[in-house]
Order: structure tokens, then C-alpha cells, then sequence
């Protein structure tokens, strides 16, 4: 096993990662997109999304921050959404680290949920800042 692997399998020892059907079937998560714009102006996003791009994660959602986004509190889930379901999980992890106990990613990230047929907003917002 690699060394990314292994850091990736102790990231996801303490999700509970939920499938595409599952986080649809969720209403009160906060779903956080973190794929780059080009992704998502070429494959579209989860309807009702919200963009936040990886390099400021934690700053926008860290629940006693001051530059967090309004509208989530510590106990809110977030469900995390990559390309794929590998930095997600990551993020996840560490959105956990800094206080969102309900942190998670999607299994699959953004192409297992198109996969699936579930609602997509085509192009791509602009990122969260």
C-alpha cells in the first residue's frame, strides 16, 4: 500500500461516506462542492450545492470562524464532493478536525452522482470566496 493509500484510508475510518442516493435523499446537509471552476463548467453541479474551491475549505466552514458561510452551525451535515471521492475524503476528514463532527464525502464524488441520473445544474458557478 502507498503511502497516500494508507492516508486516505485512516481519513476515511471516521467518515460514514454516503452514496449518491442517499445524499439526494438528504435534506438538511450542506453539500460543498470543492472541484476546481473547469470541472464544473464542463460537467455541471449538484443542484443545490454550495461551491466552496478546496483552498479555502476550512476558513468558509469552520463553525466559530469569522469568514465562515451563513446558515450551518457545528451540527449541520456537510456531505463533501470531489471528481471521484478521493480529496473529498480528505477534506472531510478535516472539516471533522475543525469542529463539523457530521462532516462526510460522497462516494463516487460528482461523476458516481451523474452516474446515477440525479439532478445536475449545468456550467459552473463561480467558487466561494
Amino acid at each position: 500500500m502507498s503511502n497516500v493509500d494508507a492516508y486516505l484510508e485512516e481519513a476515511r475510518a471516521s467518515l460514514k461516506r454516503l452514496t449518491p442516493e442517499e445524499v439526494h435523499a438528504t435534506e438538511d446537509a450542506l453539500v460543498v462542492d470543492i472541484r476546481p471552476h473547469h470541472n464544473r463548467l464542463a460537467e455541471g453541479e449538484i443542484e443545490n450545492s454550495v461551491v466552496v474551491e478546496r483552498i479555502v475549505l476550512e476558513w468558509r466552514l469552520d463553525p466559530t470562524g469569522d469568514w465562515r458561510l451563513p446558515g450551518f452551525t457545528a451540527e449541520t451535515p456537510v456531505v463533501v464532493v470531489c471528481n471521484e471521492g478521493y480529496s473529498s475524503s480528505l477534506a472531510a476528514r478535516d472539516l471533522q478536525r475543525i469542529g463539523l463532527a457530521n462532516a462526510t464525502d460522497l462516494i463516487g464524488g460528482f461523476r458516481a452522482w451523474r452516474a446515477a441520473g440525479l439532478p445536475v445544474r449545468e456550467g459552473g458557478s463561480q467558487a466561494v470566496v
